[in-house]
């Protein structure tokens, strides 16, 4: 396996998964009085100790899965932390007529969907495993993931 395949393509992959969390954390930051009218808005107590925790996990985990120090851990919490949004903060579906052109529950649906996609993207980071390599792929576009792969023949 060449260095492409090992560390450029993977890299890239985990800095295109969490690139938008430490710009989320800073926004926060930069607007916290709306950062905080929205913290307050959710069903969850001491919105101001979830502010600030919600900034902490945007900015740290994302340099700890891209790096790879305790990534699996950091995209672990990660995950929970985009799931407890999506549930907590994006309810679509307190909204009334959500598919609306107009409705507000449409910016939630959309945003819970968001959430929970990247809460898929982070579990594969947290069940880990050997990555394809760029070559196999790029060899092989149409090929499936490894489990489909025919069984080896018995040495028999």
């Amino acid at each position: 396996m060449t260095w492409l395949d090992l560390v450029a393509v993977p890299l890239l992959a985990k800095i295109c998964l969490v690139c938008m969390f430490p710009l989320s954390a800073y926004d926060k930051v930069a607007h916290w009085d709306e950062a905080m009218g929205q913290a307050a808005s959710g069903p969850l107590p001491f919105p101001t100790l979830l502010l600030v925790l919600g900034i902490l996990v945007e900015a740290v985990t994302p340099v700890l899965i891209v790096i790879g120090w305790w990534d699996r851990a950091a995209a672990f919490v990660l995950a929970g932390f985009c799931a407890v949004t999506a549930l907590m903060y994006h309810p679509f579906w307190a909204f009334p007529g959500f598919w609306s052109k107009n409705g507000e529950g449409r910016v939630h649906f959309w945003d819970f969907f968001k959430n929970f996609g990247l809460v898929g993207g982070l579990f594969l980071v947290v069940i880990g495993g050997a990555y394809a390599p760029a070559s196999g792929i790029i060899a092989h576009p149409l090929a499936g993931g490894p489990w489909s792969a025919p069984a080896a023949p018995d040495a028999h």
